[in-house]
């Protein structure tokens, strides 16, 4: 790929990020549809302010969340380091974004702190455990929200880009399945920078990947998903993560959405069918869903993120770095850049860790 595309492509994916989180402050966690139409009408259309008494109260359109924030503080140390650096990423967790939390919901940047971050600070500042001793059983997407910088950065190098997301998101969240769908996700978005679509082929292009030992999942069948030879050792090849289906059920959504037979109508709907909550294995799907199907439209494919209420903040973050990615940076609309608070300053740190990834 050429390289401008490839730092066209990258710049989208964190700035699709970006927006879909700024896109999600708002309406956030809106599991009442009739609530949410009542407070921003039938179709939200841009950045809006946080209702008084709602999540994010007091913050205005346009800014990010602590997502958002914490994604950016991710950026910086890449792109000062120019390469990932645990320890300096650590210690900005600990020098600036602890000082400002509390252990409750309702603090920090944002306005609000989730669950797996909270856990973290209380046991690395109340318990005083170690970096390898943090990481809880949350089962949420904190660590894709940021770890898709990881995903942008060594979109070109999948088993550096696995092991850099895997030794992140331990940090906050230990569980394997968790660990797994966000190497997953990292993998899936890194080969949309490279230029790869989100269509049924994707997935067999990543066990590919996992065959030729750049992906750190198991596999058993042979080529195809058929089954193992006579007299093939079992499994064929060992991975960290005891199953590819992470790496599987991105095709399965690309598929649906474009088959004639099955349609989600209004698309924003996809909240209903793969779930309100903000688990991963809710967002995800929707996420994939959207992604496909508005493959080159990003105005489209964020706003139905977040018009379908629930975890929409998350919904709208992975899918616009999805879609993002496919655009790229030239195919956002300029107004959803404009309308960022600080956009100057996120439109240089994503045009630093861009070049950096073609590079």
């Amino acid at each position: 790929m050429p390289r401008k595309e490839m730092t066209d492509r990258a710049a989208g994916a964190l700035m699709g990020a970006w927006i879909g989180d700024a896109l999600g402050l708002g309406p956030h966690w809106y599991y009442d549809f009739e609530e949410l139409r009542r407070d921003y009408g039938d179709w939200i259309d841009g950045y809006t302010d946080p209702k008084p008494g709602r999540y994010h109260d007091g913050m205005r359109a346009g800014q990010l969340s602590q997502s958002g924030w914490i994604l950016r503080m991710t950026v910086r140390s890449l792109v000062e380091r120019g390469d990932y650096d645990q320890d300096d990423f650590c210690r900005r967790l600990e020098e600036e974004l602890f000082p400002l939390l509390d252990g409750m919901p309702v603090s920090g940047p944002g306005g609000y702190t989730s669950q797996s971050i909270r856990e973290t600070w209380r046991r690395r500042v109340r318990q005083g455990l170690s970096w390898d001793k943090t990481g809880g059983n949350a089962d949420t997407t904190e660590a894709i929200e940021r770890t898709l910088a990881l995903a942008i950065r060594y979109a070109a190098r999948p088993g550096k880009l696995a092991e850099s997301i895997s030794r992140n998101t331990v940090l906050t969240q230990a569980d394997d399945v968790v660990v797994s769908l966000t190497v997953a996700y990292g993998a899936v978005l890194g080969m949309l920078v490279r230029g790869e679509p989100l269509d049924g082929a994707l997935s067999m292009k990543l066990m590919d990947l996992v065959k030729k030992g750049e992906l750190p999942f198991h596999a058993v069948t042979s080529d195809n998903l058929q089954p193992p030879k006579p007299g093939e050792p079992e499994p064929s090849r060992v991975g960290r993560f005891a199953s590819p289906d992470a790496l599987l059920s991105p095709s399965y959504m690309a598929s649906a959405a474009a088959d004639p037979d099955i349609r989600i109508e209004p698309a924003w709907k996809v909240s209903l069918v793969y779930g309100m909550p903000c688990a991963i294995y809710h967002m995800l799907p929707a996420a994939y869903y959207l992604a496909a199907r508005f493959a080159d439209d990003f105005e489209s494919a964020v706003l139905h993120a977040v018009n379908g209420g629930g975890q929409n903040q998350v919904r709208a973050i992975l899918t616009g770095a999805l879609v993002g990615a496919q655009v790229g940076l030239s195919g956002i609309p300029r107004r959803f850049v404009d309308g960022l608070e600080n956009a100057g300053e996120l439109l240089e740190l994503a045009q630093r860790l861009a070049e950096q990834a073609a590079a």
